[in-house]
């Protein structure tokens, strides 16, 4: 049974969310759907009566096949954007994470998948580097670059707004 923290209605959705921030070196990893360089944040939905941490830890494994240790709270976002045809509301919780180990290649670009609502999302996990970023590549949230770039913004909080 799907237990996450998502809510479809006619007008709208919420979606509660938790993102993982790794970094190496002088990169970040992101993943985007395959074919498309609409970078975003790994990870996933909370589920109901799941922390925060263990949503991360739980996502890194379903998607990447790795054990994370969630370290500092990066910053809490509200993200509003359009969910197919409907606009939704998002609340998302972006923290580090660390790589316990790593089976995963620590440069370039490999393949993933993601499932939601019984459907799968080939994806491509990409070790962008920080100076793209610097340099305007879009990630999403809008908003997000600060806090991918900077190792010293802690506890933030962001409005990203995709319409108005």
């Amino acid at each position: 049974m799907n237990r996450d923290i998502l809510f479809k209605k006619e007008d709208f959705v919420f979606s509660f969310r938790v993102g993982g921030v790794l970094r190496r070196k002088d990169t970040v990893l992101l993943q985007c759907p395959r074919g498309t360089q609409e970078y975003a944040i790994i990870g996933g939905h909370v589920s109901a009566m799941e922390t925060a941490a263990q949503t991360l830890v739980r996502e890194f494994r379903e998607e990447l096949h790795e054990e994370v240790e969630v370290g500092d709270l990066l910053c809490v976002a509200e993200n509003f954007f359009p969910w197919g045809s409907k606009p939704c509301h998002q609340i998302c919780f972006y923290y580090e994470v660390q790589l316990k180990d790593h089976s995963i290649p620590l440069e370039g670009t490999f393949h993933g998948y993601d499932d939601l609502d019984n459907q799968r999302y080939d994806l491509d996990f990409c070790w962008i580097p920080v100076k793209a970023i610097e340099e305007g590549l879009p990630v999403y949230p809008v908003g997000i670059a600060p806090y991918l770039i900077r190792d010293d913004l802690k506890n933030g909080y962001l409005l990203s707004r995709q319409f108005d």
